[in-house]
């Protein structure tokens, strides 16, 4: 290679600005924090949020904090898990708009809600109340339990976020949906049914 084409390829490299590295770590924490709780690797989880959170507090910016902490909420909707989000609570009001909908959203505030502010394939969920049109699993999980959490979840759902969290080998989110098919089963006094959904549920569980 000449010299003159390694300055100029040198020149290039320096001229690009360097991502500023809490971005990176933050995503792989984040990443992490999310796989380790779908999964019920709950010891893991804790770290994994807290080195996300760190790496975006530096940044001294509230609505980034605010994001790490819905990733968080989302993450725990998606297996019926509901805390009112209080991390996210305590940045609500220098959160963006488009935030503070999404945590409406999975809360199950409805009411009012402007479709228009959340993400783009959580937008028919809130028009038709299925999961009809939501691909990626994880958010299809996520529009499940902000479903159950609005009151509006249907049988077809159950069984969508049922297939999807074992598909993806998710047992937490897994274990709670199988749950919700149970008791619906009790309810409906299909014995069948619910014998074997305790046999999946012990073998999900690692009881067998």
């Amino acid at each position: 290679m000449s010299a003159l084409l390694c300055t100029v390829l040198l020149a290039a490299c320096a001229s690009k600005p360097a991502v500023p590295s809490w971005q990176p770590n933050a995503k792989d924490a984040l990443d992490g924090f999310t796989e380790d709780y779908l999964r019920g690797n709950t010891a893991a989880t804790g770290a994994e949020f807290a080195r996300a959170r760190l790496e975006t507090t530096s940044t001294g910016r509230a609505d980034l904090v605010a994001q790490v902490e819905l990733v968080r909420c989302a993450a725990l909707a998606a297996s019926l898990e509901f805390d009112e989000c209080p991390g996210f609570a305590a940045l609500a009001s220098d959160a963006t708009p488009q935030q503070r909908a999404y945590a409406a959203y999975i809360g199950g505030r409805w009411e009012g809600l402007d479709a228009g502010l959340l993400p783009e394939q959580h937008r028919p969920v809130l028009a038709s109340g299925t999961l009809a049109g939501v691909n990626d699993p994880l958010a299809q999980l996520v529009a499940a339990g902000a479903l159950f959490k609005a009151g509006r979840v249907k049988p077809g759902d159950i069984e969508t976020a049922t297939a999807t969290a074992s598909t993806q080998g998710w047992r937490r989110p897994l274990l709670t949906w199988l749950g919700v098919q149970l008791k619906r089963a009790q309810a409906a006094g299909d014995t069948a049914a619910a014998e074997r959904l305790r046999r999946r549920i012990a073998l999900a569980s690692g009881e067998n």
